[in-house]
């Protein structure tokens, strides 16, 4: 005989790359998490919130964070940044690019001076035309035309050029002096040198560009639309801008007063200033906001001192008249029509990085925009309300990682709805039958995961035959035994008896099959506590953690077993499997009312013709009610009729061959007396037991009584 392997799945492994993709969250991960909550509170919807805020630890070791911790992680990202940069720098790296200028321009005066003074002397043709040229190129305007006139008259003998060189060097002192007398704050400065005249061309051109910089950086703050524009500013560009502030001013004007200014007009010759979604006079006022909110910002943050200092040196930039008195206007007109900017914030730096102005506004933004998504995640509820956040804004912001675990909050739902965990209602989410199994199985993980590994199969049992569960060990196949086949053992003993190779041939001896034991059928009804004390003293969840855990193992492991489930107070009543998980304490439930809850146990076995019967009770007190004409009388302590009612059910259940088995969870001398008579009557068995053994006790103890040697 040959055997064929070609329809057994193949698995392909390969080193790890960084491209392979790790499973994300499944709905057992959901299911493996929301147990205890459910155990404890019975209520699916706080399970998942709590889940939703908390997150969970995965088997793997790998974590999904709740939204707890992705704003946690989002406040310590904005704190990070708080702690980095200094905003004085600010201003300092302005004094310093203004500090470059000026020495630029003093090395180059220097320069120049002594590029004059290296020059051999010519004849009288060249000398003058010489300096005149060198002169024309980059001197002052005063003294370039003086010493062009002099070359122009042919003055070039050696007196001449001593004169010129003196003329140069009283042109080159006071420039020097004009930059020495410079104001000491960067917006004087800026004005001085807007005026001064540049001797050296590389200091012309920074200056330039440094007020070409600021300029943009001012606009771009109000404008959202001007980027491509201010890169490439003309004289007509700006006349048309100071045109545009002229109009808007005077529409918001307009407005003020009362009146109805044609905004449609505005936007149509000038919306693209702006960008072309706004569609009415407050959201164009709203965007202006939002555009002026990093400057604002940033002054906001800076001392009273750095913020003057950098209001007039923005102020200094706009060397435009008409500009300048715009911008003022508009920002006087928005200030009275808003009041102070909604969107501004003030920021505490302290830290020591250095940052120049562009890095400073873009930094504004940026916690702008973690403030903006950590005002979103604030108002988030559960994850229905994360519709609400920006995704897009968070994966620029935060990255990918973020959005991912975002991501996975949204989908705690859908996952266990897909897997048939949960279903929507009229009411809301509901645990399906298939999720209170999961639940169970959860459970029963839990409990036996504490026991020791020669706990469980501790009964040894020879016998082995036709009828009966199949075990996990195996045996060689005789005649008669039942063809429960251990494929892997059948195979190997053919690979041991011919060796390795192709195919595999099986002879009769390498068979082996399944040892089989005799179980019995059981029928089960389990008694919950449900009184007010089970509660106090921390029994319930307990408790409805073993009913949940029983019930999962007799379908797992013994489906021909019957399981009922009780819950006792007040009265008894019988309780549906898979309601158990959203089952939650009654503050009003009061007594324990054990006569009527053996009554109705008897009563179910009683549909069970043979096998074995048993009653298992989970308790923490005596009783202390019972029926009586039809009536529940309560009584604590104790009335003696209590007693003795509920020990004439104990009497009933006997002669019925109902085995009750009592499990305590309160060791107090009352309870162990009367459960001492209760096994007196009944020859069952009493156990004291912690709600943390609780389910190892029952469940072991159930597992061993299926075993036929144990039965009497």
């Amino acid at each position: 005989m040959s055997f064929d392997y070609s329809f057994y799945p193949r698995n392909r492994y390969s080193r790890w790359d960084g491209t392979q993709q790790i499973d994300g969250l499944t709905a057992d991960d959901i299911m493996e998490a929301i147990s205890d909550d459910m155990f404890a509170q019975g209520d699916l919807q706080s399970a998942l919130q709590r889940l939703f805020n908390q997150g969970l630890n995965k088997q793997d070791s790998t974590q999904m964070p709740g939204i707890r911790q992705l704003m946690e992680r989002l406040r310590a990202m904005r704190q990070r940044e708080l702690n980095r940069y200094d905003l004085g720098s600010v201003l300092d790296d302005l004094k310093q690019r203004l500090d470059e200028i000026q020495q630029l321009e003093r090395d180059g005066i220097e320069q120049r001076l002594n590029q004059h003074r290296q020059q051999p002397q010519q004849p009288e043709s060249d000398a003058g035309a010489s300096d005149g040229a060198e002169q024309t190129g980059d001197g002052g305007e005063q003294g370039q035309q003086s010493v062009s006139e002099q070359s122009e008259s042919g003055q070039g003998d050696a007196g001449d050029n001593e004169q010129l060189q003196r003329m140069l060097e009283n042109m080159a002192q006071k420039k020097l002096d004009a930059l020495d007398k410079l104001p000491p704050d960067p917006a004087g400065q800026i004005k001085a040198l807007t005026e001064y005249e540049f001797m050296d061309q590389r200091a012309r051109e920074k200056f330039q560009e440094l007020l070409q910089e600021l300029q943009q950086q001012m606009l771009q703050q109000t404008f959202q639309g001007m980027q491509e524009s201010l890169q490439n500013m003309t004289p007509e560009s700006m006349q048309e801008m100071q045109q545009m502030l002229s109009e808007l001013n005077d529409m918001l004007e307009e407005r003020a007063k009362g009146g109805q200014p044609d905004f449609e007009r505005f936007m149509h010759r000038w919306g693209h200033y702006f960008g072309n979604d706004i569609k009415s006079l407050d959201e164009l006022m709203d965007r202006m906001a939002q555009q002026m909110a990093a400057m604002q910002s940033l002054m906001n943050s800076m001392s009273q001192e750095q913020r003057a200092e950098l209001w007039n040196a923005m102020q200094a930039v706009m060397n435009d008249p008409g500009m300048q008195q715009q911008m003022e206007r508009l920002s006087e007109n928005l200030s009275q029509m808003m009041g102070p900017n909604p969107y501004a914030d003030q920021y505490g730096f302290r830290g020591d990085e250095d940052l120049s102005l562009e890095q400073a506004l873009r930094l504004m933004d940026r916690l702008h925009d973690m403030d903006e998504v950590s005002e979103q995640l604030r108002g988030v509820r559960d994850w229905r309300d994360l519709e609400n956040v920006d995704d897009e804004k968070i994966r620029e912001l935060l990255g990918d990682e973020f959005q991912h675990d975002l991501d996975q909050l949204r989908q705690l739902t859908q996952l266990l709805e897909d897997a048939g965990y949960i279903k929507k209602t009229r009411r809301g989410w509901e645990m399906t039958a298939q999720g209170v199994r999961k639940i169970g199985q959860k459970a029963l993980t839990d409990i036996f995961q504490h026991l020791k590994r020669d706990r469980f199969g501790q009964h040894q049992i020879d016998h082995s035959g036709a009828g009966g569960e199949r075990t996990d060990t195996s045996k060689p196949y005789e005649f008669g035994d039942p063809f429960l086949l251990d494929l892997p053992k059948t195979v190997m003993n053919a690979v041991w008896r011919d060796g390795t190779g192709a195919p595999v041939h099986l002879e009769a001896e390498d068979f082996e099959v399944y040892r089989t034991e005799q179980l019995t059928q059981s029928s089960t009804v389990l008694m919950v506590d449900m009184s007010r004390s089970m509660l106090y003293n921390g029994c319930f969840a307990a408790a409805k953690k073993v009913a949940l855990a029983l019930d999962s193992l007799i379908r797992g492991q013994f489906p021909r077993d019957n399981l009922y489930i009780l819950g006792f107070s007040y009265v008894a009543t019988r309780l549906d499997p898979a309601a158990l998980p959203s089952i939650t304490w009654d503050e009003y439930n009061y007594g324990t009312n054990m006569q009527h809850g053996l009554m109705l146990a008897r009563q179910l076995l009683a549909r069970h013709k043979g096998g074995n019967k048993q009653v298992i009770v989970i308790t923490d007190g005596e009783p202390t009610a019972h029926f009586e004409d039809g009536q529940v009388r309560f009584s604590y302590p104790p009335t003696y009729q209590t007693l003795q009612e509920t020990l004439k059910e104990v009497m009933r259940c006997t002669r019925e061959n109902v085995t009750i088995n009592t499990f305590m969870l309160e060791h107090s001398p009352y309870m162990a007396g009367f459960v001492s008579e209760m096994a007196k009557i009944n020859k069952g068995r009493a156990f004291f037991a912690t709600p943390d053994r609780l389910g190892e006790y029952i469940l072991v103890d159930y597992v061993a009584n299926k075993r036929t040697a144990r039965h009497a």
